[in-house]
Parts: structure tokens; sequence; C-alpha cells
């Protein structure tokens, strides 16, 4: 029996021996014997399976290529249009050249750091990635495979900021390396580099800016020289091809089954693969499967979808569990990649999904709210949505949060205020977006706390210092703990509450 997408989100266990009296014997049956005179009947032919079994099979397998078709969904925006920041084609550099700020509607966008990306296909050759010394500055190359699996990190933490060249290769790839270079085994030929530079405001932008164009990418074929990135366009090569004949609602199956056999997941799940058979899955060859389908299986996938969707809005509606204070931590969210180890990563059960199936709904859920996010040994995120009372956090009201230990991190700690549901940064007269160990003249008190004031107002001029400008309706701010240490990871450092400190006349 499969596992439906309920069983998934709801783990059970079947009890042994119990819920009532098993049969005295087994037996088993053999083929049916003829008699004189009588005669042997033919067996009834296997009607494969009902649309409910297709329906709900469906819904199983959305949930497990939901982050595949999502990842190289956003690697065409970002190689193929100008929407982002860091746009630039297919295996070229893009560079974001500011922080974020309130014209950057891209849900919860960091104000720390500038991006630095580069969207990699390595099938037909591989790259070689030159990183430049980052000294002590934070800095990190996370290196981010098909299925969304985070398998490689370079920078502060996973080299120690050292400089260094890298041969990314493909599944498979046996050439000479030249010298000098380490390699890099992707799981996949298509990843993601998210690069992450630390930007202590406006004046240190030049020199972030520095380490972003030593930071740069050319073909093993043309090394030592680097490409002329000019002479490319966004959009230029199509490095996820698919048919196009399929109708608009079976597109993700489409994409599902033709990306999944370009980069195909980690061996241990071929079995589990092989039984999406009966939806079109597994089907080879460039002519999809989903041009015509029999309008049993059409409608089977067309449900199944819908059905695998809403439950997981249902789920993240839910918001899972939350400490004492209202805080939820991403600390073990990333934690799906279970077979994958370069450079820079943890092998360790303790960073590992103990059950395999229970993972495709973790990836998924995380690609869904944070594509793109670390294992929470190089960063740590914290959400809150209300205040010490359960309710929700809001522009009308006034909030104070007082660390009486500032968060223990290796690198810095921020909180950035994003207006909610949008989770977009928030326009304010004082042009703050975040506040954090880094910011110009933050106070700390004598005791060594320190405490952030938060309302649409200006407040006091005693609190201006520490004063993180809140929207006028519902809001939902993001702790972001860089290289968080063990106190946070094993979680014996709890967070704060919010505490509403104004009173209703």
């Amino acid at each position: 029996m499969k596992t439906t997408l309920s069983a998934l989100l709801v783990l059970t266990t079947a009890a042994c021996g119990g819920g009532g009296e098993a049969p005295a014997t087994d037996t088993i049956e053999g083929p049916p014997v003829a008699t004189e005179g009588s005669e042997v009947a033919e067996p009834e032919p296997d009607p494969g399976p009902t649309v409910e079994e297709l329906t709900a099979l469906a819904s199983e397998a959305w949930v497990y290529g939901f982050a595949h078709v999502f990842q190289i969904d956003s690697m065409i925006r970002a190689a193929g249009t100008d929407e982002l920041a860091f746009s630039a084609p297919l295996n070229t550099p893009g560079s974001a050249t500011r922080l974020a700020n309130e014209t950057d509607e891209f849900v919860s966008v960091n104000n720390d750091t500038i991006y630095h990306m580069v969207q990699v296909d390595v099938g037909e050759e591989p790259l070689i990635l030159n990183v430049p010394t980052t000294g002590d500055r934070y800095f990190v190359l996370q290196f981010v495979d098909a299925w969304t699996n985070n398998f490689a990190y370079l920078g502060t933490r996973g080299t120690e900021g050292r400089a260094g060249k890298y041969l990314i290769a493909a599944p498979g790839w046996a050439g000479e390396v030249p010298e000098g270079v380490e390699v890099i085994h992707s799981p996949t030929p298509l990843l993601t580099i998210v690069g992450r530079i630390a930007v202590d405001g406006q004046r240190d932008l030049p020199a972030a800016r520095r380490i972003q164009e030593q930071t740069w990418v050319t073909p093993l074929s043309l090394y030592p020289e680097r490409p002329d990135y000019a002479a490319r366009e966004l959009g230029d090569r199509d490095f996820a091809p698919y048919d196009h004949e399929v109708p608009e609602e079976l597109v993700f199956w489409e994409k599902m089954r033709s990306w999944m056999a370009l980069n195909p997941p980690p061996a241990a799940e071929t079995d589990y693969i092989a039984s999406f058979e009966a939806l079109g899955l597994t089907t080879p060859g460039a002519e999809s499967p989903y041009r015509n389908p029999s309008p049993e299986l059409r409608q089977a996938l067309v449900d199944g979808l819908a059905a695998a969707e809403a439950h997981l809005e249902e789920v993240l509606a839910s918001g899972g569990s939350a400490n004492g204070a209202g805080w939820r931590l991403s600390t073990h969210i990333f934690d799906y990649n279970l077979d994958y180890f370069e450079v820079g990563t943890i092998d360790s059960d303790e960073w590992k999904i103990a059950n395999r199936a229970d993972s495709y709904l973790v990836r998924t859920v995380t690609a869904r709210i944070g594509l793109w996010g670390q294992h929470g040994y190089e960063a740590v995120y914290g959400l809150i949505y209300v205040d010490a009372d359960g309710e929700q956090l809001t522009g009308e009201h006034n909030y104070e949060i007082r660390f009486d230990t500032p968060p223990p991190v290796g690198a810095f700690w921020s909180l950035t205020m994003y207006d909610h549901p949008n989770y977009f940064l928030v326009a304010n007269d004082a042009n703050r977006f975040s506040i954090g160990d880094r910011t110009r003249g933050i106070r700390t008190a004598r005791d060594g706390s320190i405490t952030i004031y938060m309302s649409h107002e200006r407040p006091a001029r005693a609190h201006r210092s520490n004063w993180l400008p809140a929207p006028e309706g519902a809001f939902r701010p993001v702790l972001r703990m860089y290289l968080p240490e063990d106190a946070v990871t094993d979680g014996t450092y709890v967070l704060p509450a919010i505490t509403r400190v104004d009173t209703d006349e």
C-alpha cells in the first residue's frame, strides 16, 4: 500500500498483535486444479488502478516532485528574465549591486548581504569557479542541486574564507583536472550557486562588490581564460526542455517527467519513482504522454495535484510548532539531503531526517516557504507572528524584545521587519529595515542586554537608536543568526517573547 499525502503529514505507527484476533492459521492457495468434467476458470484480467487510486498516487507524486520543478522553474526565471536583482544568463554570475529595500518584492529577502548567484548547467562540460579570500567578512557560496539538496558550502565556515579554484562536475564526469583545482561533484547537471556577502551599511558596498567581481566562473575548455559575459543574453540557452504541446493543466507533470529524466534523483529512490509508472512519469522520450492522456488519467492528475496543493496550504497555515515565546526556528528544516556531502557540509545523522519518506514532504514545505535556505549549521532563522499574549503583531501597538544575552553566533545576527502576509520589507522614514549587532549606534545596557523597540510611530528619542520601524498593519519579524553556536542549534539558547508595551485607553 502506498503512503498517501495525509499519512506523510500525520505519522502513524502500526499496532502489532492488537485490534482483533488473528486467524488460527495462514493458508497459501495454489493454482486452480481441474477435476474430471470441469474447466479451469481463466483468471480475471488486472483492471489496473482505479481513478481514486490514481488520484491518491498523483498527490503523493506531487509532494515528491514539487521542489524539483519549483527549483528549475526558479532557475529559468533567474537565467531568462530580468525580474530579479541577480538575474544573469546561464553559467554567468548575477550580482545584486545594493542591499535589498522596500522596492524588492521578494518574499523575506534579507537586508544583511548582497547576493551573488550562478544558475549552472554542467551537463556538457564542467565549470571552473574562482573564489577570493574574504578575510573577516562573512561570505558563503551555497550549492543547491536540482532537487534543492544543499550539497556543498564554500566561505567563512565551509573553507575558512580561503581563496581557491574549484571544478564543478556533473555525475559521471571523469576528465583531467587542472593543477591546483579541487573537484566538487554535483549530484545533478543543473544546480544553483547561492552567494551571500555581508555588507556593513552603504559605505561598505564597494568592498563587498569587489568580492563579487573576483568570484567568477568559466568553462573548463576555456580555463584559465574567462568568457565574454557581455556577449550573453538572458534566456539564450534552453537548459530545461520539455514538451510545450502539453495542455496547461498538465504542464507540471510534463516538467517533472522531463526534468527528472535529465536530473535523476538519488539511486536510493529508484524503486520509489518506479511506483509512479501508472501516472506516466517514467515514460521516456521527447514526446509527452500528457499530450493526449486517457480521460481517467487526466482527471486523476488534475485532482491529485489540486488536493496536494490544498493540503500543503493547510499545513503552512497551521504554522507548525513554536516555542513558548512564539518563535518558530528553521534549525532542521533543510536536513532532507541524505545522500550527497561535498566540501563544507556535515555528513552526520544529527543533520539528516531519519526517514527518507518523511524528507519528501519537508523538502516540499521548505521549497514553498524558503527556497535556497541553508542548513542550520550555516544559519538559523527565527520567525514570529505573535506577542507574549499570543496576539498578532501589528503596527497599531508598540512592542519591545529584550535579549538578556544577545544571540550566540560566530558571524552576526539581525532582526528584520516584514509586513504580513506578503513578507516584504517595510518602507519607513528612518530607512531602516533591520537591526542587529552590526547596527551603528545600537545601545547595549550595562548588564549586556539589548532591548529592541518595534512600532510604526517613532519612539521617544532615548529609544530611537534601537528602533525597528513597523508597518501600520500586521507584521512578522525574522531573526537571522549566521554561523549559530551550539547553544542555538541544540535549543539551550531560548529566544525571548515580544512584549506589548502600550495600554488600551
